[in-house]
């Protein structure tokens, strides 16, 4: 009778082996996190960048439509509900609620802005205004 013989594997991993791969795991993290850090902020900035223009394209059809921006106080939610009292609304202007800037905050909308019209800021990973680095403001006026 023929015996089949099976691979397999002795007896698992020693202790001393796993240590290793950890270690060999722990070196690679170290190495590529900082570099994919680097590569994450201004990722970040340029989604904020490009909400902020797509508010603006509808904040400009929203124009065209009613004929002014909307109120601070109605904010960049007019863009998807009727305010009240507002027969030439022809929205929603936006696909999708409002997000969240990439940081996890809001978009502040100011109407009137600085030079007329209207607007929009996300004050980056600090949350506050006037910030440097990961914190620096993105607007729309590309300040």
């Amino acid at each position: 009778m023929n015996k089949i013989k099976t691979a397999g594997f002795g007896g698992g991993f020693t202790l001393m082996e796993l240590l290793i791969v950890l270690v060999i795991i722990g070196l690679m993290a170290a190495l590529v996190g900082p570099t994919l850090y680097k590569r994450i902020n201004p990722a970040k900035t340029s989604i904020a960048q490009t909400q902020i223009e797509n508010f603006m394209n509808a904040l400009d059809g929203y124009f065209v439509d009613v004929g002014k921006y909307p109120s601070a106080q109605q904010g960049l939610s007019a863009l998807r509900n009727q305010p009240a009292g507002m027969l030439k609304w022809n929205g929603p202007y936006l696909k999708k609620e409002i997000p969240l800037d990439p940081w996890g905050n809001s978009y502040i909308y100011r109407s009137p802005g600085r030079s007329g019209g209207f607007e929009i800021i996300s004050y980056g990973a600090d949350g506050a205004e006037s910030g440097a680095g990961d914190g620096k403001d993105v607007t729309s006026w590309g300040g």
